[in-house]
Parts: C-alpha cells; structure tokens; sequence
C-alpha cells in the first residue's frame, strides 16, 4: 500500500530535533511520499532541506500563503519565491500554498487577489498545479477562480472543510481536486454530508501537518503518519477497505502533482 500526504508542513520547527522520527513513522504507516508547500521566504530553506535529505520521498512547492501577504512586504515575498522558482534549479510539483484567509485579517482581501492572480500566472506558464488555501473565504476564491479558470489551470483546494454546493462548484471548474485532511474525522466537521457524494477520482489525501490532527490525536500535534487515519474515514464513508481508499487517491495525486510511481 502506498499513501501520499499531499500537504504537510514537516519541515516546520514543531519537528526539529525528531524529523527523521516522523519520517520513520510515515513509513511504518505505508505513507511513502510527502508534498511539501512552501509559506513565504523564511520557509524556502527549510523545504530544501527536506527535499534534499529525502529526495525521493519529498517534493516541494512555491508559493505564498495568504496569511504572509502584507502590505509593504508581499511583493518583495513573492520575489524572492519568484527567484526561487526559475533559478534554483530544482523540480517543484506545485505553486502553493497560495489562496485567500480572512480569518484573521479581511484588510488585506484586496492584495491577496493581487498575490493569487500573479502565482496562478506561474503555475499556468510552468504547467504546474495551485494548491488553495481557503478559510472564510470562499466567495473570493470562487471570484478569483472564475477570473482565472481555463483549460490549462489545475488545482486542489487544500483541507477542504465546505459543504457540497461548495465541492461541486470547486469540481465544476474541470480540473479541480478536494484534499481531505483530519477534519473528516470530526465529529461536527461536514464531510460525511460531502464526501459520499462527491466524484471519487478528484480525492486526495492529507495531513496539513502539524495542524488539524484526526480522531483520536485531535488536539495533538499531527503528522503525516496519521494520513493512514485520514484514509480510513474515507474508506468508512466510501464503503470501502483502506487498500482501495490508497490506490484511489495515489492514482489522483500522480495525476495531478505528475508524481512518476
């Protein structure tokens, strides 16, 4: 069985001193590959580093997440990731984490479409996939994606926590993926209402690590191990064993990040 963790933020100090434990761990639970989106500059190193030491277990992303768009310092963020991207001279499988927050700060909505429009460009020239961050927000993503979708943009809608109007919507703009991370095991979290409806070929798999642990670690630290927990309720609700669950949502993340076996 081979489980992929299609968003984890493993590189993030909540590990040092024990990374290569968790590593283990994620082995131990069949989770054999790990997506890695970046968050701003300060965490482009720490990806690297992750890729670098396991280089066949690890891909990164670019991007900058909504939460580090701020004005006066944005545009010199997206520079340096910009940098990064097009002389690194490394492989990237996304440009993520980039979306729209406005849990925290609905001042700066107007600079977060100008930060998602600018990296969905990247992402069309590269031919890569965008990797959405969404929270309270996804009447500007809906915006947003209205203005951008074609043929040559691909996505996923990451932790996806909505309701079904919201999934099929994300779904209808063809080349859209929901990732699923712990919130599916909660009690009052929704997806049960969702999943069992939605297209079983725009599914993947994560952790969001080291946030949103699942039943029974909620409230813990999570990690990619715990990706197996992820697919077992989805294997719940699909009516279906976990080996199945594995191969569903390993065949749609090679599809859409282009992972080779």
């Amino acid at each position: 069985m081979h489980l992929i963790d299609t968003h984890t933020h493993l590189y993030q100090p909540a590990f040092d001193g024990e990374r290569a434990a968790a590593m283990e761990r994620c082995m131990e639970a069949d989770v054999k590959t790990l997506l890695l989106p970046n968050i701003d500059s300060d965490s482009i190193e720490r990806v690297h580093a992750m890729m670098d030491e396991w280089p066949e277990r690890c891909f990164g992303m670019m991007g900058l997440h909504p939460c580090h768009v701020k004005p006066g310092a944005w545009q010199k963020e997206l520079q340096t990731i910009d940098e990064t991207l097009h002389s690194s001279g490394r492989h990237y499988v996304a440009i993520g984490e980039i979306g729209f927050d406005l849990h925290w700060d609905k001042t700066t909505l107007e600079i977060q479409h100008e930060a998602f429009r600018q990296q969905v460009q990247w992402a069309k020239s590269l031919n890569l996939p965008i990797v959405i961050h969404v929270r309270e927000a996804f009447d500007a993503l809906f915006e947003a994606l209205d203005s951008v979708n074609d043929e040559s943009l691909s996505g996923v809608v990451h932790c996806f926590t909505g309701n079904l109007s919201q999934a099929e919507r994300i779904l209808d703009y063809g080349n859209f993926y929901l990732g699923i991370g712990g919130v599916s095991t909660y009690k009052n979290g929704g997806l049960d209402a969702v999943l069992p409806h939605v297209a079983r070929d725009r599914v993947i798999l994560e952790t969001d690590s080291p946030y949103l642990a699942p039943v029974p670690h909620r409230g813990k630290r999570n990690e990619s191990s715990y990706t197996r927990v992820v697919a077992q309720r989805v294997a719940d609700l699909w009516e279906m064993s976990l080996a199945h669950v594995a191969d569903i949502t390993t065949q749609n993340a090679r599809a859409l990040f282009k992972l080779n076996g």
